[in-house]
């Protein structure tokens, strides 16, 4: 008998709800999912990544100028996907934004940004958290602090053992690359409400329950004026 094949991953969470402070005066009144790139919203592109990789669900946390975004993209019938949208009040960080997201969420769900080119296999990346029956997936990058400070140690196996964007320590060689899957039921197990995504990192690094999946594909994003003139030349 054959094994039973991984059930596809279905389902993907943007965080999106910023103010995107980096990219004034552009997005004190246009979110930044809404900032043309090549003469589309970027967001779009997120979409198209999203299709291309089998994704048929989308929740996107919003914010600064969330109306914008909603009457954009509505329901998203006529990207080819179903878009929910979790509304943030208040400035909830990006963990803090996940967890208000906890009752759209599937059993298993991606995480990325929403200013993130991330043009890699999802599906395999998925296959891959499955098989490690961990409960937590960070895709990484080898960086060697070479684009921004790395902030991510790995033991031997592969497994996240710290993640520590503020104050990276010596020897940490690579980076959160911006594709991440977790389990729902991980979601609600910290209290605060207001928090950064890496508490969920280092919640699962310290049960060696945060696995990592190395790639080698270069990441883009929008989130500066820098930034915007470099995903111009990918996308």
């Amino acid at each position: 008998m054959k094994p039973r094949e991984t059930k596809k991953l279905k389902q993907a969470v943007i965080l999106a709800g910023g103010l995107a402070t980096r990219l004034y005066p552009i997005t004190q009144k246009t979110p930044k999912a809404l900032v043309p790139v090549k003469g589309r919203p970027f967001l779009e592109y997120e979409l198209d990544l999203c299709r291309k990789n089998g994704i048929e669900e989308v929740v996107v946390c919003v914010g600064h100028l969330s109306d914008q975004i909603k009457r954009h993209f509505g329901n998203g019938k006529k990207f080819g996907l179903r878009i929910t949208y979790s509304q943030e009040n208040k400035k909830l960080d990006t963990g803090g934004a996940l967890k208000q997201a906890y009752p759209y969420l599937n059993e298993d769900f991606l995480v990325t940004y929403g200013d993130s080119y991330l043009d890699v296999d999802w599906q395999a990346a998925y296959k891959f958290y499955k098989k490690s029956k961990a409960k937590g997936l960070m895709m990484v990058y080898m960086n060697n602090g070479k684009i921004i400070p790395s902030s991510t140690s790995i033991d031997k196996n592969g497994y996240v053992v710290e993640f520590n964007k503020d104050c990276p320590k010596p020897g940490m060689c690579h980076m959160e690359y911006g594709i991440n899957i977790f389990s729902r039921d991980i979601v609600n197990k910290i209290s605060a409400e207001v928090f950064p995504l890496g508490d969920y990192f280092n919640l699962l690094a310290k049960d060696r329950q945060l696995v990592s999946l190395e790639t080698d594909v270069m990441f883009y994003d929008m989130g500066t004026h820098e930034g915007m003139k470099r995903i111009c030349r990918v996308i």
